[in-house]
């Protein structure tokens, strides 16, 4: 059963308040706990405030509460305020897409080009440049660009638990396909298995379970722990925060550490 919501308007934002009471949250673990389970954070502090956003403009907005429908009460309306103050209804998915970063930019793609951009500026357009000129600016291109990202040496990879030294690189977040969602995972860097003969892995990750965060890990934490390690690709973590994101590819996962010490 969907519920039906006054229409307000100022000049810039249109807003749905709630009908009748909403439910607020009982403490911040309530919060954190309702805010994960909509889907809009993934990351270790639950986001406090979120973009809402629409063709013109975009505000920054809290969320208060929320109203629960449906027969057994399972589906809920999310009750957010904006920084005037004023009250609005959204559903949690529809909020959730909003923080994608590339949400705005469709939006100002499907209104077309800028009223401010006249045709006489059109007209003002700088002349095209002289073929000689061109080529010299396509000679200057960086290297940078055209050079391919270093990849991790294929490794031949003990099947058994081995013994590990590393230090923590970043706290990252990693798309998870089954559940639709970012997961939290351990960057490693300086990855070694300590053998007879050593071999140096460099970079590995592993999932950031409770027994690891029971360490408080930080980047340049060194650690020691037992291990099995496979070849398994990192994958970057989607609409996260830059904190969050994973900068270089990481190519070899580490299971179920165990027996850890950190230094």
């Amino acid at each position: 059963m969907a519920i039906i919501l006054p229409h307000v308007e100022d000049a810039n934002t249109s807003y749905f308040p709630p009908k009748g009471e909403y439910e607020t949250f009982k403490d911040d673990a309530h919060y954190e706990e309702m805010v994960r389970g909509w889907g809009l954070s993934a990351a270790r502090e639950v986001k406090k405030e979120f973009w809402y956003k629409e063709k013109t403009h975009q505000r920054l907005v809290k969320i208060k509460g929320y109203q629960a429908y449906g027969d057994s009460g399972d589906f809920h309306t999310i009750v957010i305020e904006f920084q005037d103050g004023n009250l609005s209804c959204i559903h949690p998915a529809y909020l959730k897409e909003m923080q994608s970063p590339s949400y705005g930019k469709a939006m100002i793609a499907d209104m077309g080009e800028p009223a401010s951009v006249s045709s006489k500026n059109k007209e003002n357009k700088p002349a095209a440049l002289p073929k000689d000129a061109e080529d010299t600016k396509t000679k200057k291109k960086p290297a940078a660009k055209n050079a391919k990202k270093e990849k991790q040496p294929a490794l031949d990879l003990p099947a058994e638990k081995v013994h590990f030294t590393a230090k923590v690189k970043q706290i990252a977040l990693s798309w998870n396909h089954f559940n639709e969602d970012n997961d939290e995972v351990v960057v490693l860097e300086e990855v070694a298995i300590q053998q007879e003969d050593p071999i140096e892995v460099g970079l590995a990750w592993c999932s950031h379970s409770k027994t690891l965060k029971k360490y408080d890990l930080e980047p340049g934490d060194s650690l020691e722990f037992d291990g099995k390690i496979v070849k398994k690709k990192l994958p970057k973590g989607k609409d996260c925060d830059a904190q969050f994101i994973i900068e270089v590819p990481v190519s070899y996962k580490i299971n179920n550490p165990s027996k850890i010490k950190k230094s």
